[in-house]
């Protein structure tokens, strides 16, 4: 209990202390400074996702960084937990930005930051917008921004994966850029098996062999979504 009081207290002490820094890149951003806000928020972002994972008594252990290809790239993970932005954000190199739920739009400060990391914000009950946030996302791809997908949608809060919804994998084909799928292993640990309290697990981050998206046939194409789900769960469990 202590543990977890302790650690919504940082959190909203820590974005607090960010303000300076965020109204910095908020003036970066009206003058036109693309480069220097994508590097001050990439490194603030994964500083303070580190810290938020190290305060809750999480170890982390990533394998297969060097699999990871230059390029933007779309990473396409299981989601076990609310733990997993800031790990994929503090223990993989590789700038990225999420598509994220719509919700997140209620918080400002985070809000902010998302936004200038190129993240949108998808309202699954809003065809018309959902559409708007894939456009968005597609071109942000093209401009060499990476982004993260969790296909379950909502949190399996364990070992067992949800359904996977392979038209979001349609972004990376529409892109023309590869897949790199990844595991989160054990990180439903740290909340969701303990009633929402935070305590101390240990997780594994696994990243996969990229899957090409372009040159493939209509067939192969269509065997992509099966192919890399079945990859992120049967290292799940250590298969």
């Amino acid at each position: 209990m202590i543990r977890t009081i302790f650690w919504f207290i940082y959190f909203g002490i820590s974005l607090i202390i960010l303000q300076p820094t965020l109204l910095k890149v908020n003036r970066l951003a009206k003058m036109g400074k693309a480069t220097e806000i994508d590097e001050i928020t990439n490194q603030t972002a994964k500083k303070w996702a580190r810290s938020l994972v190290k305060l809750a008594g999480v170890t982390v252990v990533t394998t297969g960084e060097e699999k990871i290809p230059s390029g933007a790239v779309l990473f396409v993970s299981n989601h076990q937990g609310n733990f997993d932005i800031p790990l994929l954000l503090g223990y993989i190199d590789k700038p990225k930005a999420f598509i994220a739920k719509i919700e997140l739009l209620k918080f400002p400060m985070i809000r902010t930051w998302m936004t200038h990391m190129r993240c949108v914000f998808m309202d699954r009950s809003d065809i018309r917008q959902s559409l708007k946030v894939i456009n968005q996302a597609i071109q942000y791809l093209k401009e060499g921004y990476s982004m993260a997908i969790f296909p379950e949608g909502t949190r399996s809060k364990g070992e067992a994966m949800g359904e996977f919804k392979p038209g979001s994998l349609k972004l990376a084909f529409k892109a023309g850029i590869p897949i790199v799928p990844i595991t989160i292993r054990g990180s439903y640990k740290i909340m969701e098996q303990n009633g929402m309290m935070i305590k101390p697990a240990h997780v594994e981050i696994i990243i996969h062999d990229p899957v090409l998206t372009i040159g493939l046939t209509k067939e192969q194409a269509a065997e992509i979504p099966a192919r890399v789900r079945n990859t992120i769960e049967q290292s799940i469990v250590g298969k």
